[in-house]
């Protein structure tokens, strides 16, 4: 079995005419790379009538609600995050607890709200109560603000961590670009943080430094938006982890984090 923890749609009301096609490809693309599962957020309207990382909630609701639409289409293929804007908090937690209900499996928070600001701290809680993990938008080392977002990185994720240590955080995107060591270190001793392979960046040396510092118990596979990157990855971690270990990462690492059931297991 192979689980891509990072995974997007696309709706009728964001930027793309060809959402439709882009879908089926992704699809069409993860089946010939043997994914089972594709764990997938929907980030609003992706732009079109709210920014990217800071959606409406009406954006947010119409979001979620199309990835629960697609989520019903592939029952087999497709789970949801809950994609959030924690600025909106009573609108979050009630749309976390409505997108539960209705079989997603996990918490999506972009880049709306720095990942140590306390005004995450009701997100995190309903995570914990609800037993599902929080997948994190991360700068991989986080020099400057960035416009049109609220950048965050790994030591300030890990201080949301600390602060909630029975809820399991996904660090996104380990390849996304920046400097990924500084975001390594910064997660060596965080148990309850998972690093996630996502991401274009297939730089030498780091899946290595990525199995040095947390270990295979912590690597979750996954391709975000370019999906032959993640291939790349899955191909070089063959010849890198024991069968043992590999299994770990494609899939039973995430099989432990995320709800009883959330996958198939045959």
């Amino acid at each position: 079995m192979l689980v891509d923890v990072h995974a997007h749609f696309y709706h009728a009301r964001t930027p793309r005419a060809d959402w439709r096609e882009r879908n089926v490809s992704r699809l069409t693309a993860g089946a010939r790379i043997g994914i089972s599962v594709h764990v997938a957020s929907i980030l609003g309207s992706w732009g079109l009538t709210s920014p990217i990382y800071f959606p409406s909630p009406r954006d947010v609701t119409a979001g979620n609600d199309a990835l629960l639409a697609l989520q019903r289409e592939h029952v087999d293929r497709i789970r949801g995050y809950v994609c959030v804007n924690p600025n909106y908090t009573a609108h979050a937690r009630a749309e976390i607890v409505r997108g539960l209900d209705a079989g997603m499996i996990g918490i999506k928070l972009a880049a709306s709200r720095r990942a140590d600001d306390r005004l995450l701290d009701p997100i995190a809680e309903l995570a914990r109560e609800r037993r599902v993990p929080v997948l994190q938008h991360i700068w991989q080392h986080r020099r400057r603000d960035w416009p049109g977002q609220e950048a965050s990185d790994a030591v300030e994720l890990c201080t949301l961590a600390r602060r909630h240590p029975d809820v399991r955080f996904i660090l996104a995107h380990i390849g996304g670009g920046g400097d990924w060591l500084h975001s390594l270190r910064a997660v060596h001793d965080v148990p309850n943080v998972y690093v996630d392979l996502s991401g274009s960046g297939v730089d030498g040396g780091m899946l290595e430094d990525c199995v040095a510092s947390v270990g295979v118990n912590r690597l979750l596979w996954g391709t975000d938006l370019t999906m032959d990157t993640g291939w790349a990855k899955l191909r070089y971690l063959e010849l890198l982890l024991t069968k043992e270990e590999l299994a770990l990462v494609r899939w039973k690492n995430a099989a432990r984090i995320f709800p009883p059931g959330a996958f198939p297991t045959d």
